[in-house]
């Protein structure tokens, strides 16, 4: 008896569907929740500033004995401030990115300010 085997090895048009579907599928389930979470680490990152943006101000304002309502600006509190602050989701710059008015309010985002915004 003759055995033949071709030695035509390979995958079924119907097998590699199924990769494709599952994979598909897979996608499906991780993509949406990468944005959740990319979301997440934006607005955690945006809250963080904000707090050291508020905390620069404070510093800031006790150093040069100023009161709740004198104003302040990026300027004041920017040697108070390690690094470049800007809002993850679309900030390119500190005055494109958060408001600071005076030295009881606390600062805002420019970006999200109905999500980012400090715990009261």
């Amino acid at each position: 008896m003759k055995n033949d085997t071709c030695g035509k090895g390979g995958f079924t048009l119907v097998e590699i569907m199924i990769v494709v579907a599952i994979m598909g599928l897979l996608a499906a389930v991780a993509i949406p929740n990468y944005v959740k979470t990319r979301e997440r680490a934006y607005l955690a990152t945006c809250v963080e500033n904000l707090q050291k943006i508020d905390g620069a101000i404070h510093v800031w304002a006790l150093d040069n004995r100023k009161y709740d309502q004198q104003p302040v600006t990026y300027s004041d509190i920017r040697s108070y401030l390690r690094g470049s602050l800007v809002c993850p989701a679309g900030g390119t710059s500190f005055e494109d990115s958060y408001t600071v008015t005076t030295v009881e309010a606390a600062p805002t985002c420019q970006r999200k300010p109905a999500t980012h915004k400090m715990a009261e």
